[in-house]
């Protein structure tokens, strides 16, 4: 328990993360409170307090005789004169796109009266879990999530099951994973990787390499895309140009990978990369290797954001809506805070545009 907070709180609170996540359902009996003391090291008197407090909250009810009981979350938290507080958790907040994101979300729903309260998973399931639980004890009366690895599967289902069955609305950003019918506001990423190579096969490129990152599933897409556009011209790709990795590796084998490729015998002429930021560190490596862009190699990337024209090279890129994106996700769910509209709600799916600018040129002669 965190000790930063008087005694009381801090059982409110592991009671409340128990059924946060899941440990405990509505209807389940809670421990005694004598149990409970003698769990924690603390006094009856200190126990009856959060207990007090969480029945008063509608998390926990008493019933004369048999005990302390938990309490399925009242609809009513989510009307009018009840929580006005909105989730959202994001995989980063304050570096690349993610500022923007939240600022159009934010933006939203105070035009419709919410305040928003914001978490990160920095890329850990373990992270995500304590932030789906932090925001169910601090009664939002919505939600919105971007999946953290998305393409590594939802070892966190039960407590995403649990913000359900209390009746709280959801949706996805960016991406979503499988075993979760929800809502979700994206990007067409299998189009946008479709676009990026598409655009340099058109140019003449055919030793084309491909950069992208494989846990979530916006970089699987990317690539998807990116090798249909080969089979669609009947062209084979060859494996070693296509290169994946991970969140933690994305400082290091995208740029080594990079460095092979360009002092073999027959390099790639052009790349594709995972996003803007990729693409801007692979810069380094293209001048240490003597390279010019895009005289002797093309570059697309993805998300078109500031970073894609912060450097002497302006990248090639494939648009990302950022700010919009934010926006169409919180007037989605405040659409399903409706009683009436309930899990009616749909997603929306942006179609992704390929920005021109300086770092890709046809193919020369020989």
């Amino acid at each position: 328990m965190n000790s930063q907070f008087p005694k009381y709180q801090r059982l409110k609170e592991e009671i409340a993360s128990w059924i946060a996540a899941g440990k405990y359902r509505p209807g389940d009996k809670l421990p005694s409170e004598n149990e409970l003391a003698e769990q924690f090291g603390l006094s009856r008197q200190t126990v009856r307090q959060s207990i007090g407090d969480l029945v008063a909250e509608g998390w926990l009810s008493r019933e004369q005789g048999k005990g302390t009981f938990v309490a399925k979350l009242q609809g009513d938290r989510r009307g009018p004169g009840a929580s006005r507080m909105v989730g959202l958790i994001t995989t980063h907040i304050s570096d690349y796109i993610f500022p923007s994101i939240v600022r159009g979300v934010e933006a939203a729903l105070k035009q419709q009266g919410y305040r928003l309260l914001l978490s990160s998973t920095e890329g850990s399931k373990d992270k995500e879990r304590e932030s789906l639980e932090t925001m169910l004890s601090q009664g939002v009366c919505g939600l919105i999530v971007e999946p953290t690895k998305s393409a590594e599967g939802n070892p966190n289902y039960e407590a995403f099951m649990a913000l359900e069955y209390h009746g709280i609305p959801m949706l996805m950003i960016n991406e979503q994973y499988a075993d979760l019918d929800w809502p979700c506001v994206k990007v067409d990423d299998e189009a946008g990787g479709f676009a990026a190579a598409e655009h340099l096969l058109a140019a003449g490129h055919r030793a084309i390499a491909g950069l992208f990152k494989t846990d979530d599933l916006q970089g699987v897409h990317r690539m998807k895309g990116f090798v249909r556009a080969h089979r669609e011209r009947r062209l084979a790709v060859e494996p070693d140009l296509i290169v994946r990795y991970r969140s933690e590796d994305r400082d290091t084998r995208p740029l080594d990978a990079l460095r092979e490729l360009l002092g073999r015998e027959q390099p790639p002429t052009a790349i594709v990369c995972y996003n803007d930021q990729l693409a801007v560190a692979l810069l380094d490596v293209i001048r240490e290797a003597g390279l010019r862009v895009p005289e002797d190699l093309s570059i697309v990337s993805f998300d078109d954001s500031f970073l894609a024209t912060a450097t002497e090279i302006k990248l090639t890129t494939i648009t990302h809506p950022k700010a919009e994106l934010g926006e169409t996700a919180a007037g989605l769910l405040v659409a399903m805070l409706d009683k009436d509209a309930g899990r009616q709600a749909r997603g929306h799916v942006f179609a992704p545009q390929l920005v021109l600018r300086s770092s890709t040129a046809p193919l020369a002669d020989g």
